[in-house]
């Protein structure tokens, strides 16, 4: 079993954070190792949308489809795959902290087969890409922060 939460503070309000981490259209942008994600259900993001997401992962090319399984916007997002040897959970929580927004990023999974083996090297670096991942959110984020004020 793998199970890594990973937490960063970003200093912009909640609905900032949420709205723009919960958009799956942006995960390319701030996910090191996802290329791509298209929509295959229609309309907001809610509760059985899907999205397919290209990464590539221990240098292989990866293909999986997330479902959306709980969503209380800006407050938590579940997206969950059944697919492949791994599946994996990813939960997204948001909560107003003094000074911004902390996020949390937890990913849980039960490999399964060979995968098991390696499910024991995985929570080192899932761990060590989440926060890359989450460093890389806090900039954009508040490089956009910054880029707003300093047009006011």
């Amino acid at each position: 079993m793998v199970n890594v939460q990973t937490e960063i503070l970003i200093r912009r309000p909640r609905s900032d954070v949420a709205a723009f981490a919960a958009n799956p259209d942006n995960a390319p942008r701030w996910y090191e190792n996802i290329h791509s994600a298209q929509r295959l259900t229609t309309g907001p993001i809610d509760v059985g949308s899907k999205v397919a997401f290209t990464a590539k992962f221990l240098g292989r090319e990866l293909k999986y489809t997330y479902e959306f399984v709980e969503h209380v916007p800006g407050e938590k997002l579940v997206m969950r795959t059944a697919q492949g040897p791994f599946p994996m959970e990813t939960t997204y929580t948001w909560a107003e902290v003094s000074g911004g927004t902390r996020m949390t990023l937890g990913n849980t999974g039960k490999p399964s087969g060979f995968s098991q083996l390696a499910g024991l090297f995985m929570a080192p670096m899932i761990r060590r890409a989440t926060r890359k991942d989450l460093q890389k959110l806090k900039s954009i984020l508040e490089a956009d922060e910054r880029t707003a004020s300093d047009r006011s």
